[in-house]
């Protein structure tokens, strides 16, 4: 029997006392076999159900999620797929409608009891373009009857074994069901989940890096320190920078790319490096070498690395007139807290060749700094802590509705940034 098809819901009401447009967010991604970002699952401060969950509706403000949260939707997964948790509340009532369905993935909690009203709403999103995940698979889950409707299965590699994990895959997956393996933490997880035959990975284990023992730094990579070394000393020697852009043409070009759109607004095209260097400014030169050298230096690898990176780098910046950091460029802590993992070496050998700060240094070491919670606040932001957010924020003395408003700033920017580049 086909489900009679519902009407437009109504426009949820957002209540008193949330962040005006869902500013309160972090992002985790989820990676292709070649280390690409597929999408990202939205995490939302209090959870996005408290949004649809007013006891007065009449009294809060008529503030939409299409005014809301789709407005940032591009800024929030850079074009890509938004994994969006759904409870039963949010399915029956239909209000993931209003998110577009070519962007959507609805993940179905495992929480959620798959009655006939539920299987029901899934196969009317399904039938309008929504992908559906199941979120926290196991075997003999409850939710196996809506396994027909799944286009993705989402498997915790924390709470399965590899047994059990191998005979999800063998029952489930196939060329139109993908399996998704969750909290994947290491580079070990990521190969073996890959030849068990998952097709997409969610965890952190793209930023922990190998340690490289006995190898020597390819010459690129010793350029793209070089750089950074050099527009982080004292005095610019622009004539020495000039020479290190135009010996990468990888570098050359980007630096180029960048002068000429529209984030600088330059009434003539720049065609040359020391053309470029004369209208940035010294304080332009040293973030803008950095950030190019950032971005060639990431060539290849997930380009989700390279978008935090810079996120992080921007949100420091922002920072910077908020908290006490002394000498410290922010910008560049931000900017340095993933080039190991980026570059594939050691921080500590990515922090020889730059003339750095010591509380920078240290901070970026794990040693005790005075700019510890400037870092884990970064950290916490960024990963959704946001009770640990908070802890750090009032002990920086800044609100945290301020913290959000920056982060969410700095990902509008970088996104920006890397669609320019």
């Amino acid at each position: 029997m086909t489900a009679k098809p519902t009407p437009a819901p109504e426009k949820p009401d957002q209540p008193s006392g949330s962040p005006q447009g869902l500013r309160f967010v972090a992002r985790q991604p989820i990676l292709t076999a070649d280390q690409q970002v597929f999408g990202y699952e939205l995490l939302f401060r209090d959870g996005v159900e408290t949004y649809f969950r007013n006891p007065d509706p009449e009294a809060a403000s008529r503030s939409t999620l299409d005014s809301t949260f789709l407005f940032g939707l591009d800024t929030l997964c850079d074009g890509r797929r938004a994994f969006v948790n759904c409870t039963r509340d949010i399915l029956l009532k239909d209000y993931v409608t209003l998110l577009p369905p070519e962007q959507t993935v609805v993940e179905i909690l495992e929480t959620v009891e798959p009655d006939d009203l539920v299987i029901a709403a899934c196969r009317r999103l399904s039938d309008s373009g929504f992908m559906i995940a199941l979120d926290d698979f196991v075997l003999d889950d409850p939710r196996s009857r809506l396994t027909d409707l799944a286009d993705l299965i989402k498997v915790d590699l924390t709470i399965t074994t590899s047994e059990q994990r191998e005979t999800l895959v063998k029952r489930f997956g196939n060329q139109r069901c993908h399996m998704v393996a969750e909290k994947v933490e290491t580079k070990e997880e990521f190969e073996s989940s890959r030849k068990m035959g998952f097709s997409y990975f969610q965890g952190y284990f793209f930023r922990r890096p190998e340690i490289l023992t006995a190898r020597e730094i390819p010459a690129s990579r010793l350029n793209y320190l070089r750089m950074l070394r050099l527009v982080s000393e004292p005095e610019l020697d622009m004539r020495d920078i000039e020479k290190l852009v135009k010996s990468e043409a990888g570098v050359c070009y980007r630096f180029l790319r960048y002068l000429n759109s529209a984030i600088f607004g330059f009434s003539s095209e720049i065609r040359s490096v020391r053309q470029g260097l004369s209208l940035l400014g010294e304080r332009e030169v040293r973030r803008w070498i950095r950030m190019v050298a950032t971005m060639a230096a990431g060539e290849g690898k997930s380009t989700e690395l390279i978008s935090s990176a810079l996120v992080r780098a921007r949100f420091c910046e922002l920072l910077s007139s908020k908290v006490p950091h002394g000498d410290s460029d922010l910008f560049l802590l931000g900017l340095l807290s993933l080039m190991d993992v980026i570059m594939e070496l050691p921080m500590s050998t990515v922090l020889e060749q730059i003339p750095l700060d010591k509380d920078t240094k240290e901070v970026l070491l794990g040693k005790p700094s005075s700019l510890r919670f400037v870092y884990q606040l970064m950290l916490a932001q960024e990963s959704g802590e946001w009770d640990q957010g908070s802890d750090i924020a009032a002990k920086l003395h800044i609100d945290d509705s301020v913290v959000a408003d920056l982060y969410f700033e700095a990902l509008q920017w970088a996104r920006e940034t890397r669609l320019g580049a």
